[in-house]
């Protein structure tokens, strides 16, 4: 059993969509994308991103309800609302997943979902994966910080270990958390997203 769930979570790694890579992740230091769009959270309000921008910065996490990597790195997520919280940072959680509207990441699923875990931040719902496009999302998990000027500071992954919050040895995202709070470079700025990926729908060409 260990063997076949060790090969399913590789093949997940391995799926990352060609589709997602026409999209190129934002680099370091650029400012946060379509921040004035308005899009609708679970509970049916609408806001934008710039909105949700408090004095330290955005996190914004790029997530779903049952992709493995996060049904593992979901732990985390408290811990990340009360740091943001307790630190002056803005929070969010994105589902662009619009290729699974009709199955696991359905609106009623996200609000189920949220109200499971109880969420203390937005979830938004990205309609034909708009978000995760300008952003260049391409995992669930996929995080992306921003400084108090909007600014890319950190992207990548949560931890070092998505398997067990025990087994952490470097918390990339509570350490750039810290350091962008205090004003101060990110030491380890970019790291691989690890995650399923996003589930995007293609485009279809006019006849």
């Amino acid at each position: 059993m260990k063997f076949y769930k060790t090969l399913f979570i590789a093949l997940l790694l391995l799926n990352t969509s060609s589709y997602a890579q026409k999209y190129p992740t934002l680099k370091i230091g650029q400012k946060i994308p379509m921040q004035d769009v308005k899009i609708f959270d679970t509970s049916d309000e609408s806001m934008t991103l710039n909105e949700n921008i408090k004095t330290n910065g955005l996190l914004v996490v790029f997530t779903s309800n049952s992709c493995p990597f996060v049904v593992m790195w979901e732990d985390r997520y408290k811990i990340l609302e009360e740091k943001c919280m307790n630190s002056d940072f803005g929070m969010i959680y994105i589902n662009s997943n619009q290729a699974k509207r009709n199955g696991d990441d359905s609106v009623e699923e996200m609000r189920n979902h949220s109200k499971k875990m109880g969420y203390t931040v937005p979830y938004l719902i990205d309609e034909n994966s708009r978000l995760a496009n300008a952003f260049g999302a391409k995992t669930t998990p996929h995080i992306f910080l921003f400084n108090s000027e909007a600014e890319l500071s950190y992207k990548g992954a949560i931890d070092d270990n998505y398997k067990s919050i025990n087994d952490v040895t470097k918390n990339y995202l509570l350490n750039a958390l810290e350091e962008v709070s205090n004003q101060r470079n990110v030491s380890v700025n970019d790291t691989k997203a690890v995650g399923c990926s996003i589930k995007r729908v293609k485009k279809i060409k006019n006849k």
